[in-house]
């Protein structure tokens, strides 16, 4: 099982988890009682509950660098291309946008 904490503009959103039966994503109660709290992603909008997956969410996966980009990663770090969750705790703690993806037990640098 791999942990990855979610970040929208430094703010913990929730945590994405990868297991033998797929992913979930659930938003942490802390960031759900913000007043200025905002989805992630529309397609992942506020809520309590979970989302659970078979396959790594769309947005999640959408993160992951492509071409020549993708391919630098996965020859310097030795990755799958089919472990998306690998890709994506590697190459997204700093990506293009506002989400950042740490692996659990790493704190942000502000």
């Amino acid at each position: 099982m791999r942990r990855a904490k979610i970040q929208l503009l430094d703010k913990f959103t929730g945590t994405l988890e990868e297991n033998d039966f797929g992913y979930t994503f659930q938003y942490s109660n802390e960031y759900l009682a913000l007043p200025d709290a905002v989805p992630i992603s529309l397609s992942l909008p506020l809520t309590p509950q979970p989302y659970t997956d078979k396959r790594l969410f769309p947005f999640f996966d959408g993160l992951i660098p492509e071409g020549w980009l993708l391919d630098i990663a996965e020859q310097t770090w030795k990755l799958d291309p089919r472990d998306r969750m690998g890709l994506l705790l590697a190459c997204c703690r700093d990506c293009i946008g506002a989400v950042s993806v740490l692996r659990e037990g790493v704190l942000s640098e502000q």
